[in-house]
């Protein structure tokens, strides 16, 4: 297909030059033609008019003119002369049109004369014939200098030609062999190679093409590779609660653990754990598709903070945690679904409430900017780094490594919010630093945007 395009581009390139080649081969002949016309007319005329002034100068009169060979030819041949020769008095001398010698020439050639002068005076005028080509007839240096200008033409021509087809062919490879490259990383690509970059020559269309691409391999392998890894936590998600389950089973069908509340208790808290995490990865499977239910309508940016903080009371109670709230009741509404927002601000309060220490605090707060309302969700605990704040929002991802899974939820949470946000056209980012806690931001666009 690359030589297709090659040979597609070169033929282009020729096709122009040739137009070109044509288009000046054939003006520059028209005018080396009618610019050599023009040089031996006037070489001819003057030749004319030389013998002209030289019969007069000798005869000291027109007398027997018409008898005589003027510029090579005699008045018995039959060669019709375009032009008229007349006298000081007007009369025709010699004439090679439809004049007979001795009537008066018509008073509209005087303005076409050209005047005889011998000796300072004017003894008559040598007049042309308006329409008819002037001069003498074509002798055979004009025709061999025509064919010597037509033959240097042609060799200029082809050598253009040639040189315009190694050219074409040269530009054409140039252009093509990014296009070249892209096809080949393209090739390995849809084989499975996603480590596959071109090198960006320019910065032009092909330059912008080329980045394109280095940037959509980079986005697949990212995303092989995240595929990969949320698999893997999948599975050693499920894995977990399903051995323990089995566990039980079994040790109760083998009669190795006695069939006390406790041992049911701890089933089915890990029943729960799985349909937790399968309901998890159901909602944010819709979330991100595009087709997760949500109904909106105008929220108080208050009424969605208070919510929250009912609900996680006495979670903080219990681990001395002081959970506040700072939002004015004067705000203006947003669009939002309340029990999808909901559960957004439940994550992030659980999650303030899992990394703040005791006697810590967690403050849910607002802000208002010229489109939209700010939610914000500040706890007081270790923070993150730069690293994991990159990530927080990644599916499965942990900060804490050695933080057991089945105390850090699904790993799925803050996926799921990044999502439902998503959904309400606004955003959701974190802020933090190690040691300085984290901050939480849910952007809402007002009602009147």
């Amino acid at each position: 297909m690359m030589r297709s395009l090659v040979f597609k581009l070169s033929v282009a390139f020729l096709l122009v030059s040739l137009v070109g080649i044509a288009l000046v081969a054939f003006f520059a002949g028209r005018v080396s033609a009618n610019e050599f016309n023009s040089f031996a007319e006037a070489q001819s005329n003057s030749l004319l008019m030389d013998q002209l002034v030289n019969y007069y100068e000798i005869n000291g009169s027109w007398d027997g003119l018409d008898r005589i060979g003027i510029g090579g030819t005699t008045a018995e041949d039959g060669e019709v002369r375009p032009f008229v020769v007349t006298d000081s008095q007007n009369l025709v001398v010699l004439s090679g049109l439809n004049q007979e010698v001795g009537n008066r020439a018509p008073r509209g050639w005087l303005n076409r004369g050209i005047p005889i002068e011998v000796a300072g005076e004017q003894v008559g005028q040598l007049i042309f014939a308006e329409g008819i080509q002037r001069g003498m007839p074509q002798q055979p240096p004009r025709a061999d200098f025509s064919t010597r200008v037509n033959r240097a033409i042609f060799w200029a021509a082809l050598g253009a030609t040639a040189v315009s087809l190694i050219i074409g062919v040269v530009l054409a490879r140039s252009l093509t062999k990014p296009l070249q490259e892209m096809t080949r990383a393209t090739q390995a690509v849809a084989q499975g190679d996603l480590a596959q970059q071109v090198p960006v020559r320019s910065d032009d269309e092909l330059g912008k093409l080329a980045t394109s691409f280095n940037q959509m391999s980079a986005d697949l392998a990212q995303s092989r590779d995240l595929r990969r890894q949320m698999t893997a936590d999948i599975a050693h998600d499920l894995r977990t609660p399903l051995s323990l389950i089995l566990g039980h089973a079994e040790a109760l069908s083998d009669g190795v653990l006695p069939p006390t509340p406790e041992t049911f208790d701890v089933i089915h808290d890990e029943a729960r754990r799985l349909n937790r995490l399968v309901e998890d990865l159901r909602l944010l499977s819709l979330a991100e598709a595009g087709e997760l239910t949500l109904a909106v309508r105008p929220v108080s940016p208050r009424s969605l903070l208070e919510r929250a903080v009912l609900a996680h009371t006495p979670a903080a109670q219990q681990k001395q945690v002081f959970l506040t709230l700072d939002a004015p009741d004067e705000l203006p509404e947003v669009i939002a679904d309340p029990d999808r927002m909901a559960q957004v601000l439940d994550n992030l309060v659980s999650n303030g409430l899992r990394y703040t220490p005791e006697n810590g605090r967690i403050h849910l707060t607002t802000q208002q900017t010229q489109a939209a309302i700010q939610l914000k969700v500040q706890d007081s605990g270790p923070g993150m780094s730069a690293e994991d704040l990159a990530h927080v929002f990644d599916r499965f991802y942990r900060g804490d490594k050695s933080r057991q899974r089945h105390e850090g939820g699904s790993g799925l949470g803050l996926a799921i919010a990044k999502s439902i946000v998503g959904g309400h056209n606004g955003r959701i980012w974190a802020e933090s630093a190690p040691g300085q806690g984290a901050t939480f931001i849910i952007e809402l666009p007002l009602v009147n945007i």
